[in-house]
């Protein structure tokens, strides 16, 4: 297992780089469990994570806090979808959710913790913390053997 990965954010576009770092690296079928409390900044790192992998800085990325999952086609074929599973009560729901469909692509879930026994032993995990400064985070990154190398 690897040691994980602490990356210091000094403000939001630190955050938003790191997010494209990982999305050069996302492939089909990853998981990235974005974890923190409310403001940590998941949300701002999945939509900056989904603009890089999408090549469109203008994207479009609403926040899924109440359609549950918004989907997105990347070049290449491939596609993401954006989970937020903080109104979830717990994985039974993911089904209608369309959670088998969505990991053949890459998926992003906000609030992890409701995915259960679902969650991908796979996924990288990005813990997401407050800083001193008002846009200051600190990102933990675990998971994604190998693969998190230079992302610090």
């Amino acid at each position: 297992m690897q040691a994980p990965v602490t990356i210091h954010l000094p403000d939001a576009a630190a955050t938003e780089a790191l997010a494209a770092r990982l999305a050069a690296r996302a492939r089909a079928g990853d998981a990235i469990l974005l974890e923190g409390p409310l403001g940590a900044g998941k949300s701002t790192l999945a939509r900056a994570f989904l603009r890089a992998a999408s090549g469109d800085p203008a994207l479009e990325v609403p926040s899924p806090t109440f359609t549950l999952v918004q989907g997105y086609d990347l070049p290449g074929g491939r596609a993401a979808h954006h989970y937020d599973l903080w109104r979830l009560d717990g994985p039974a729901d993911l089904a209608e959710l369309g959670w088998d469909e969505a990991r053949e692509g890459i998926v992003l879930v906000e609030w992890p913790d409701r995915l259960g026994a679902l969650a991908p032993a796979d996924a990288l995990t990005v813990a997401l913390a407050a800083g001193a400064a008002e846009d200051e985070r600190i990102a933990t990154l675990t998971g994604w053997t190998g693969r998190l190398a230079g992302l610090a």
